[in-house]
């Protein structure tokens, strides 16, 4: 099923062109179980890690690992503007439960949150209320999850080829 999925691709002229003419090595675009699910790992771990320019990061890694790298890259826009908040503030969540220490929730807080007396005297204080547990929930999310998606993505390809072994087989011993 899935190795069907990324398998269907037909070869485009214009595509082969530029990859030869910038000479980009074809084990970055070769799509295979290995470098599927490496990518999977890398996409997934940058797209939950609250930093700027995840994309960058993802490709920074290219020279360590070897793994598909639109998928990789791709996959980091699992957080975009739509779903970036939702996602971070569940990672506040798992990190403040990791850390054991609540954050101040009450509606006072968060009302004061962004006041200039709030960034003039209590700015550092307060942010690093913030920041820490995130950090740490984020760190926990990212590494989870991306372990969770390598896994997940071995499995689903071995499953897919089984299926299709155990169709020709069957396909070849039903022949008169």
């Amino acid at each position: 099923m899935i190795r069907k999925v990324f398998k269907k691709r037909n070869s485009n002229s214009k595509l082969d062109a530029i990859i030869d003419k910038y000479h980009i090595p074809r084990e970055y675009l070769s799509v295979n179980r290995n470098s599927v699910s490496k990518a999977v790992l890398i996409g997934i771990f940058f797209a939950f890690i609250p930093m700027p320019m995840q994309m960058l990061a993802v490709v920074l890694m290219i020279p360590f690992i070897k793994f598909n790298v639109p998928i990789g890259v791709s996959l980091v826009w699992i957080t975009n503007p739509i779903t970036m908040p939702f996602i971070f503030y569940g990672e506040l969540i798992i990190g403040d439960l990791l850390t054991l220490s609540p954050i101040n929730q009450d509606l006072d807080f968060m009302v004061e949150l962004f006041t200039m007396d709030w960034f003039t005297t209590d700015f550092l204080s307060k942010l690093m209320e913030i920041v820490v547990p995130m950090y740490l929930g984020a760190l926990f999310t990212a590494v989870v999850l991306s372990i969770s998606g390598y896994y997940l993505v071995r499995y689903l390809w071995w499953r897919s080829v089984h299926h299709q072994k155990l169709k020709r087989e069957e396909r070849f011993h039903t022949k008169p």
